[in-house]
């Protein structure tokens, strides 16, 4: 019988505790063995035995969970979800705890509470297992230099727009763009990546899996952090060099062209790969409409979200390019885009934006 994985909860909140380790139960692979209702007990079960996954909330009398991510990482780097509130002070709470090296975000309203994690019970032990298969490593190093649902349809691009094989290319321009896609340890990722770009960088297009209003806050942290522009795309929004655009929550984004200029088209529509913002609409829109000028990036993350999409940009003429094992946190996604013969390049993170600046010189 294969070994069991192993999960503390920590949440003030005894509903948020019991309904978690309800839905855990049901799955015979995983087990909670502690639960705590603030980070201080935590640290005291902790010395009896350690999880291989943590489910953190922020928001805890005595010492607030963002205090208790930076220390577990520091003393013993250990796969950590952060179950938070929507709430705009919650979610900018949230990303300095993705940018301190929690792995993904299970999105906790404040009413209906126990609905919400009843109805999610598939979301959270698919995050959990997909935490529990962490590159540690590389979520450390990222850290000192984020809902699939299982039970509905998984869907392609086609339901967005037509493939790369039926639909009308046009590539009248010269001008570049640079495509990416990344989920699971994608905050991390991507804050590495474009922080080393240099203020006049070929546009940029980005999916990264995250809830509604978690994208805009995640957005004006890189933006803080980075010479390029960094916002959270608008529709209509043109690409320009300089700027980092990225899909909102909850809506996918295109590419479109006008005359030689691209610009984004943000628009509603049925989960994609289970994902919306989905990385597989993204590609394979900038396959459409860019071809041969563009540069595809697929990062960390799990699942295969964008594997099909990067190989309709290769098989355009695009350049692509997926991140290698050693450095994802979850090889997932590149995973599968390079089975798929979708790579180009298979590259460590940190020389990803080498790639990017030589791709615009």
């Amino acid at each position: 019988m294969s070994r069991k994985t192993k999960v503390m909860i920590v949440d003030d909140s005894a509903l948020v505790r019991q309904v978690i380790t309800q839905a855990i139960s049901r799955d015979p692979s995983i087990e909670v063995v502690a639960t705590a209702q603030d980070p201080i007990f935590a640290l005291e079960k902790l010395k009896n035995q350690w999880p291989d996954v943590i489910v953190l909330d922020i928001e805890m009398p005595r010492m607030d969970g963002l205090t208790f991510l930076k220390k577990i990482m520091a003393e013993h780097p250990t796969p950590v979800i952060i179950c938070s509130s929507l709430a705009e002070k919650g979610a900018q709470v949230t990303m300095e705890a993705l940018a301190s090296g929690a792995v993904s975000i299970i999105t906790k309203p404040k009413i209906d509470l126990k609905a919400f994690l009843q109805d999610s019970a598939n979301d959270i032990v698919a995050n959990i297992k997909a935490a529990a298969r962490a590159n540690m490593r590389a979520v450390r190093q990222m850290a000192s230099t984020p809902h699939p649902l299982v039970n509905r349809p998984k869907l392609s691009a086609d339901v967005m727009l037509p493939s790369t094989h039926t639909g009308a290319r046009m590539y009248g321009t010269t001008d570049k763009l640079i495509a990416i896609g990344t989920s699971t340890g994608g905050t991390q990722a991507l804050e590495a990546v474009l922080t080393k770009l240099p203020a006049v960088s070929t546009g940029i297009v980005i999916v990264q899996h995250m809830p509604e209003r978690f994208t805009a806050m995640f957005a004006e942290r890189l933006n803080n952090l980075c010479q390029i522009e960094v916002r959270e795309g608008k529709d209509g929004d043109r690409v320009r060099a300089g700027l980092a655009l990225i899909a909102p929550g909850g809506k996918h984004m295109l590419l479109k062209r006008s005359g030689a200029q691209y610009y984004v088209e943000v628009r509603d529509g049925p989960l994609v790969n289970r994902h919306k913002p989905s990385v597989d609409v993204l590609f394979r829109s900038v396959a459409l409409v860019a071809g041969k000028n563009a540069l595809g990036i697929i990062m960390t993350g799990m699942g295969d979200d964008g594997a099909r999409g990067l190989k309709e940009m290769r098989d355009t003429g695009a350049q692509t390019i997926a991140e290698d094992e050693s450095s994802c946190v979850v090889f997932g996604m590149p995973k599968e885009a390079i089975k798929l013969g979708a790579a180009g390049k298979v590259l460590p993170l940190d020389t990803i934006p080498k790639e990017i600046i030589a791709y615009g010189t």
